[in-house]
């Protein structure tokens, strides 16, 4: 365990994230005092003073521009760990999750490329990789956010909370269909008691993207499917959208008479997640399906109309490195999917494979910029360009995750989200609504991750709803 001491409840967030950048297998604790801490911080009147090992420095404090003050600490602590380490991180001292979203700031507020690229630079040490990167991400969704209604529109998301199995590495909120086969009904009427009493809050905007997701839509069954579309087509101009997206994810759920259901209502935008195409990984993180399952739903997809088709790959998944890596990718080009989203493998705590590494810590692969370069690459022979990029805690390697499309085929609900532009109408079992005020502020309101507690307290997630967005 890396103990760090601090004297002061300031920055916590950010120097653990950043701590555990460098370590990503210790486990970090911060406390006020302790003997023999890696790291010693202590705030002082008009500085503050870092200890590490043999090492003594000390930086000038800003006490009238906390913002200042955070990024010189967090360069300090960095030139630290690098220093012990031996090491640097591709994306310097950010531990934020939209680094994109600074670029952006930076390009609307009139700066040149080479200003926001100095600027990234210095300020928080990117490498020249990310900050290419950043900015030609920056420069496409500023360009793709113009088709939005921002101040006047809204996007809308529908939970389904249902997967045939949790995947090991899953840490969203997900319950086995098995288990609530009985009552899916209860949540298809709880879900259109929460549509009926918010629709008509935002009925005056622009709808632009609606976007299904969950856990897994299509592990509910076709008359099921069609039941949701239906209250959604009864409530919302979904004609009027520029985009409707359902996360089918799972290929061992994707039947001829469930994609028939969405077509039946003009989606032409899935996803089909293999995660992976190696078989033995497939088994180990509990897909439940083979890598022929994810060919035969994406063929079927096609012969149906879906005109774009996500495909969704991890990198850093146990046992897997640069072989299997490009086996995946080259199924992958064979199939030449019209999107592609990379993730780095993030190690929830909530998820079970954070349970499983403690015991197979061996197993971890900390993905570096070769391993990287595999899928991204692979991207580019498909024709697909960088469309927008997030990161989480824990990511193997401190990389990113990073959406890949061919021009005209963006997936425009992730650009809205991860840029926090427009305001989003969440509805179903731990969603997350918010609301963009037109000074940038943001107010979010969640509703319970328990299916149950989500059909017994319907009225409450209605009314929190009502009240973040009314006299919106």
């Amino acid at each position: 365990m890396l103990l760090i001491t601090m004297n002061q409840e300031q920055f916590e967030y950010d120097v653990h994230s950043l701590v555990k950048a460098f370590y990503p297998l210790e486990e970090v604790k911060i406390k006020k005092e302790g003997e023999l801490p890696f790291l010693d911080i202590k705030y002082k009147e008009s500085s503050i003073s870092f200890t590490m090992k043999n090492q003594k420095s000390e930086i000038e404090r800003n006490k009238e521009d906390r913002i200042d003050t955070k990024n010189k600490l967090k360069r300090e602590i960095y030139e630290l760990l690098s220093l012990e380490t031996k090491k640097k991180l591709p994306w310097g001292t950010l531990t934020g999750i939209r680094p994109v979203k600074l670029a952006m700031k930076l390009l609307e507020a009139g700066k040149k490329e080479r200003e926001v690229k100095e600027y990234l630079k210095e300020t928080y040490l990117l490498s020249n990789e990310k900050l290419e990167l950043s900015l030609e991400i920056a420069k496409r969704e500023k360009q793709i956010v113009k088709q939005f209604h921002i101040r006047d529109g809204y996007s809308l998301y529908i939970g389904i909370p249902f997967c045939p199995t949790t995947c090991l590495y899953c840490s969203f909120p997900s319950f086995p269909i098995h288990q609530w086969k009985g009552r899916v009904n209860d949540y298809l009427d709880a879900l259109e008691k929460e549509i009926k009493g918010t629709w008509d809050i935002l009925k005056e905007k622009k709808l632009d993207t609606i976007y299904i997701g969950g856990g897994t839509p299509t592990s509910l069954t076709p008359e099921e499917l069609s039941c949701l579309l239906s209250m959604i087509e009864k409530y919302f101009p979904i004609k009027e959208a520029l985009e409707f997206t359902v996360e089918a994810g799972r290929p061992d759920t994707m039947t001829r008479e469930k994609l028939s259901a969405l077509r039946k209502y003009g989606i032409e935008r899935i996803s089909i997640n293999p995660q992976t195409m190696e078989e033995r990984t497939l088994e180990l993180i509990g897909r439940s399906h083979s890598k022929e399952q994810v060919k035969e739903a994406f063929y079927l997809a096609r012969e149906l109309g879906f005109s774009n088709i996500n495909m969704d790959l991890i990198l850093g998944l146990p046992g897997e490195g640069k072989g299997e890596i490009r086996r995946t990718i080259e199924e992958v080009k064979k199939m030449d999917p019209d999107s592609l989203t990379v993730h780095s493998l993030a190690v929830k705590r909530a998820s079970k494979l954070g349970q499983w590494m403690e015991e197979h810590p061996e197993q971890l692969l900390l993905n570096n910029e070769e391993i990287m370069n595999i899928p991204y690459e692979g991207a580019r022979q498909m024709g697909l360009l960088p469309y927008y990029l997030y990161r989480q805690k824990n990511m193997a390697g401190n990389f990113e995750n990073v959406g890949y499309a061919k021009p005209g085929k963006y997936g425009m609900y992730n650009i809205i989200t991860m840029e926090e532009k427009q305001s989003i109408l969440a509805l179903g079992a731990g969603s997350i609504s918010k609301r963009v005020h037109a000074d940038g502020r943001i107010e979010r309101c969640e509703n319970v991750k328990d299916v149950a507690l989500y059909i017994e307290k319907i009225d409450e997630m209605i009314e929190r709803k009502r009240k973040l967005l009314t006299d919106f």
